[in-house]
């Protein structure tokens, strides 16, 4: 109704909200109810704990937080409150299926049959593609290990997962290695 008095008078207005006048003035200078008043102080709680836990906290993990200061509140007033002030906390990360597997495909042949173990370095690379979800969008990773060393000798990164990603991570490898 205060954003409204500049248009129509306070008489009409409770008129058609059937309110009494008398009532609204009433609520007009009554003061901040005790619930308010709690409400105001468990934001200060929450947004301090949001803060000290860089804004991973939602509020199941606020209310536990609470909860564990001795403070008495339910995880639905909690997750209201936040809602009020706009924060809210991280979420888990969609699972993406990338690799569909062909049954009608043979796979393709281990070659080190599963002997992950190298007695010298470059003896033995291995590779592999990782998804890396980001907020916009998600990159591809194929990076080259040497066995050996456990150190990455070759990467490539693309929005999409052509052969060429691979392509370019092995590529890379020999001009690190003369890096060294």
């Amino acid at each position: 109704m205060k954003a409204n008095r500049a248009d129509h008078t306070v008489k009409i207005m409770c008129e058609v909200l059937k309110l009494s006048r008398t009532g609204y003035y009433k609520w007009l200078k009554r003061g901040e109810s005790d619930r308010e008043r709690r409400d105001h102080q468990l934001i200060d709680h929450i947004l301090r704990i949001h803060r000290e836990t860089r804004g991973i906290y939602g509020a199941p993990r606020i209310h536990t937080e609470l909860k564990t200061n001795g403070i008495k509140v339910g995880k639905k007033r909690v997750a209201r409150l936040m809602r009020e002030v706009g924060i809210c906390g991280v979420t888990r990360r969609k699972k993406w299926r990338t690799t569909i597997r062909d049954p009608k495909v043979r796979p393709a042949p281990d070659l080190v049959e599963r002997e992950f173990r190298a007695a010298e370095a470059d003896q033995l690379w291995v590779a592999d593609i990782t998804e890396i979800p980001t907020r916009s969008s998600k990159l591809y990773l194929a990076a080259i290990i040497d066995v050996w060393s456990r150190k990455v000798v070759g990467w490539s990164m693309s929005p999409r997962m052509p052969a060429e990603l691979v392509v370019k991570a092995l590529e890379m490898a020999p001009w690190r290695l003369l890096e060294r």
